[in-house]
């Protein structure tokens, strides 16, 4: 078995290639790996270009292994309020210093903290292999469950965030059996922008409620809060969200929480 923990992106597209598992924190490859990791194993972790926050005239662009910690202590613009809600929400300290956005969102888990958030701020993910650098919008990335649209050989170098989504305030709710520590039976974030006392933006995201974290197509443009709130029902969300019966909670009951976790998380941010 080799481990190994180059310092370079060029290293690392060359160990992958060979066909090296990634870990990137270790905070899911670890524990899903039961009694012994096998196989070749490249850490990302020592790569400095693949952390920390970047802005520019384009937006932001957050460096795959940048951890949750990072996130939850950076000093960010408002929209970026549910992100950092769900970095300090994910596991215990211990897991938040190790785990990073990057490997969050390749475990591809239909709970991923940090999926919602982003799909509201119109995240995009960098993706760099042996043929170059693409991108492709998160809803893309994101296939089903463990699975993304990762290429033999690539590696998610980034997270970048357009200037338009960088707007208004944002608020990130989550339900599990518990406060912390827990597999979130339901969970939602809502970015708003408000003027003269009604929504000129507004993009909302629930995750635990199907196969993959969804954007809603819900059009709020016009609405006041009040109005915004009485659109936010189960019977609304159930066109677009798919959850299932499970031994946390029943597809009815997720459906009527997200329902209630988008009403507080819009009340939040707006």
């Amino acid at each position: 078995m080799l481990f190994a923990r180059p310092d370079t992106l060029t290293q690392a597209i060359a160990l992958r290639a060979q066909g090296c598992r990634v870990l990137a924190g270790g905070t899911d490859l670890y524990p899903g790996a039961g009694d012994q990791l096998s196989g070749d194993v490249l850490d990302l972790t020592a790569i400095p270009a693949l952390r920390g926050i970047i802005s520019g005239p384009d937006g932001l662009r957050i460096g795959s292994c940048t951890t949750w910690s990072d996130l939850a202590e950076a000093t960010l613009p408002p929209a970026l309020i549910a992100l950092q809600q769900a970095a300090r929400q994910v596991g215990g300290r211990q897991v938040q210093n190790a785990g990073t956005l990057g490997g969050n969102l390749c475990n591809a888990s239909p709970a991923a903290d940090g999926v919602p958030p982003l799909l509201a701020l119109e995240a995009a993910v960098e993706l760099t292999g042996p043929d170059g650098t693409r991108s492709l919008p998160l809803g893309h990335f994101i296939t089903g469950p463990r699975r993304t649209a990762l290429q033999p050989g690539e590696i998610l170098t980034a997270i970048t965030l357009p200037s338009r989504a960088l707007s208004g305030r944002s608020a990130f709710v989550k339900l599990g059996a518990r406060a912390h520590l827990v597999i979130s039976i339901a969970m939602v974030a809502a970015r708003i922008s408000l003027e003269q006392g009604r929504i000129v933006q507004a993009a909302l995201a629930v995750g635990c409620c199907g196969p993959v974290a969804r954007l809603l197509p819900l059009d709020l443009t016009g609405l006041t809060l009040t109005q915004a709130l009485d659109h936010l029902t189960p019977a609304a969300l159930a066109v677009h969200l798919s959850p299932i019966d499970d031994i946390r909670a029943t597809a009815a009951y997720r459906l009527e929480a997200a329902a209630e976790l988008l009403r507080r998380a819009v009340t939040e941010a707006a």
